[in-house]
């Protein structure tokens, strides 16, 4: 006899065998019991969560000769459903008969009786496939079937299927199978097949799976056939490029010290050995997570990737505002992974940028004096600036030509000082955070009148040249968005309020690009919120809540990356041809409240 794969070796047989999924399951059981059977049923979810598996388990509870609800596995119609060759349980694959032609001839054979059983089983794998013609065609058949006749619909994207269907059929949401009921499952197979394994291959073979089975049993299998019979963590970690917990563990504190030559070293060495760089980044955010877990419960039973003394250990080296920062950073990173070209460069960007903000926050520790005196230094401004050319800085009052190329300071988003230390000029280091007592200065809310934030509807749009006619008029209003850019954490304070939360929540997602005396520009890193602060309905609860930072009400624009990039070269390509409106000729015409 041929070799019958895992997953299909041990499919579950009766309802009882099936991982997880246990809603699913009594709400079917409890549907056959009472007699409350539905013409039609749609079966969602992941992919090998057991869709398919519930609906033949279904089919045999219905038709099984002991009795309806019952899955002896003994009588002719149980074993027919097992081999898959039972007559009245058509199993039929959506993506290659997904025509009208087949629907037609489908609705054909539903007419006749069962030939063995008590119903006739339609199963209806990936249903999202089938053509619009093709899901015209069943829509009566689905609405009114014969008596004898239960439809199984079965799709990982429901979304694609139309909503005429979905409103004629009974919907079961398969989520994906919980870490511990996998293993299990793989501990049970293991017995009953008898190979040997380490415990520590069976948890890196479930967080391989990601919630399915029947990518489980395939890995298991492939491991199975890879260590001849036995199933070891080394050989998971070969087959799959699947760096060890020790050795992410190791490059994490590599990067926590700031070790930049021996980070770079190891990721060259996980690279030679064919380690999956998207997957490393995901699994040094779990680590991360559990660290930080640990370090605000110092309870290890709620920790998954990481061992006790692990996390103990790794717990002394960093604080948790910097494993915060170090989260912040892999996770923009898994985002930009999907949008550049080489993969590896941005993550060994990636790891640079943390070891250098590590590396830089230990130094400014050991550095930091002991005494609360303020200390002064005398910095000469020969020394500051040997080697470097300056640029004149541009200013945006005169209507000279534009010549230099950079950015001019009042349209950067991260400004630094305008001015380096004059000569002689002494610099005070302040007294440690901690023993100064700073009160933060409370947002005044009582003028705040509006406090609904709209998930959509119609938005504001301004044209490129308006923009552009704020950022010139910006130019005049350099130190009032200094100002403002230093007082736009305060919002942070508002994110909890059961009223402002949500306002507050959004505008700090933002950074204030551009402000003149009617409008400001904000910058969003993502376009749904660029479109939700844009929203005319929000206007008006945004205003009021930057008027508690600004002193005065302003109309407010979002710009996402694209609209941010592509204003910034109007506004630069109009300034090298001098064609940029003079200040006292703009009317800035902004849209009225309720256009």
């Amino acid at each position: 006899m041929s070799y019958k794969a895992l997953y299909n070796k041990y499919r579950p047989s009766t309802f009882e065998e099936v991982a997880g999924q246990q809603s699913i399951v009594r709400t079917l059981r409890n549907a056959i019991n009472s007699n409350k059977i539905a013409h039609a049923y749609l079966f969602c979810g992941p992919r090998g969560t057991g869709k398919t598996s519930m609906a033949r388990l279904f089919a045999k509870a219905l038709n099984c000769e002991e009795g309806i609800g019952h899955q002896c596995n003994k009588c002719s119609n149980c074993l027919a459903l097992n081999s898959s060759s039972h007559p009245d349980v058509i199993e039929i694959d959506a993506a290659s008969n997904n025509g009208v032609d087949q629907v037609r001839e489908l609705i054909d054979q539903v007419r006749y009786l069962p030939i063995k059983g008590r119903y006739k089983v339609y199963i209806i794998d990936e249903v999202h496939m089938m053509s619009q013609g093709a899901f015209n065609a069943l829509l009566k058949t689905l609405e009114e079937p014969p008596d004898h006749v239960i439809f199984i619909l079965a799709t990982t994207e429901p979304h694609k299927v139309l909503p005429t269907i979905l409103s004629r059929c009974q919907r079961y949401d398969f989520s994906k199978i919980d870490d511990n009921d996998l293993k299990a499952k793989l501990l049970w197979i293991a017995q009953k097949e008898g190979f040997a394994y380490e415990e520590e291959a069976i948890n890196e073979i479930v967080s391989l799976a990601d919630g399915g089975m029947r990518d489980a049993l395939s890995i298991l299998d492939q491991a199975l056939a890879y260590g001849n019979g036995e199933v070891n963590e080394k050989d998971i970690l070969s087959v799959f490029g699947l760096a060890s917990s020790k050795e992410k563990v190791d490059l994490l504190e590599k990067i926590i010290k700031g070790d930049v030559a021996s980070i770079l070293k190891k990721e060259e060495e996980f690279v030679n050995g064919g380690i999956d760089v998207k997957r490393l980044c995901s699994s040094l955010l779990d680590i991360l997570k559990d660290l930080l877990i640990y370090k605000s419960t110092n309870d290890e039973k709620l920790i998954r990737s990481l061992k006790k003394e692990e996390a103990v250990y790794l717990s002394k080296l960093i604080d948790k505002k910097k494993i915060n920062e170090m989260i912040d950073t892999l996770l923009k990173t898994q985002f930009e992974f999907k949008t550049v070209s080489n993969v590896r460069s941005l993550f060994d960007l990636t790891l640079i940028k943390m070891a250098s903000v590590s590396s830089l926050d230990n130094n400014e520790r050991k550095d930091q004096p002991t005494n609360t005196k303020q200390i002064p230094i005398n910095i000469k401004k020969e020394e500051e600036t040997q080697g470097e050319i300056k640029e004149k800085e541009y200013n945006p009052d005169t209507n000279e030509k534009y010549t230099g190329n950079t950015v001019p300071s009042f349209l950067l988003e991260n400004e630094e000082e305008e001015t380096q230390p004059k000569e002689e000029e002494k610099i005070v280091i302040p007294p440690k955070k901690e023993e100064v007592k700073k009160e933060e200065e409370k947002l005044d809310t009582s003028l705040i009148k509006h406090s609904s934030i709209a998930l959509d509807g119609d938005k504001y749009e301004l044209s490129v040249d308006t923009i552009v006619k704020i950022m010139v008029l910006g130019g005049k209003f350099k130190e009032e968005r200094k100002a403002l850019r230093e007082k736009w954490s305060r919002l942070d304070y508002l994110k909890l309020d059961e009223k402002f939360g949500d306002g507050a929540t959004l505008l700090s997602e933002g950074k204030p690009f551009c402000l003149c005396k009617d409008a400001i520009l904000i910058n969003y890193a993502f376009t749904r919120l660029a479109n939700k602060v844009n929203v005319k309905a929000n206007q008006d609860t945004l205003e009021e809540l930057l008027q508690t930072l600004l002193g005065r009400k302003v109309f407010i624009y979002a710009l996402d990356r694209d609209l941010s990039n592509k204003v910034q070269n109007t506004f630069f390509n109009s300034q090298q041809l001098n064609t940029l409106p003079k200040i006292e000729e703009i009317n800035l015409e902004l849209p009225k409240k309720g256009e």
